[in-house]
């Protein structure tokens, strides 16, 4: 069975009541459930993790080398800010998707800049708490054809 980490950036633990236009009306735990019974249906394991503290969320990422087949990654604003998350996700060499709630082409010109980008697999976007899903089917579809 593949063991996927979904991480989750600053200001995700305020999801469902921040700027709902924008981010969507779920709540983190309930996206929490949604990716635990997609994970469930795709046979594979996850782990949901959410911090505020770009180091925490650094050395979550270094843990992950050998504990797990693949990362979902929504860093939130530090996807447009850190070089040391595509240093620290280039370094694990783990699959990973980008995800995004909002499409980040339709908002501040600086957002449209990913930092996470060239280290990841595949990036998703713009589909709300839909994206997470999107994010697990085509990282179990990665992990899948790489066999293992």
């Amino acid at each position: 069975m593949h063991s996927i980490l979904v991480l989750n950036g600053p200001n995700l633990n305020l999801l469902g009541s921040r700027e709902p236009g924008i981010y969507g009306a779920n709540s983190l735990d309930e996206i929490r459930e949604l990716c635990v019974e997609r994970a469930s249906k795709l046979g594979v394991g996850i782990e949901f993790r959410q911090t505020n503290h770009e180091g925490e969320l650094l050395e979550l990422i270094h843990g992950a080398r050998g504990r797990y087949d693949g990362i979902v990654l929504n860093a939130a604003a530090l996807t447009h800010t850190s070089v040391a998350l595509l240093d620290a996700l280039l370094a694990v060499e783990i699959p990973t998707i980008e995800v995004h709630l909002s499409n980040i082409h339709k908002r501040e010109d600086y957002r449209a800049k990913s930092f996470v980008s060239p280290a990841a697999s595949g990036v998703v976007f713009g589909f709300g708490a839909t994206g997470y899903l999107l994010a697990l089917e085509g990282l179990a579809s990665i992990l899948d054809a790489a066999g293992g």
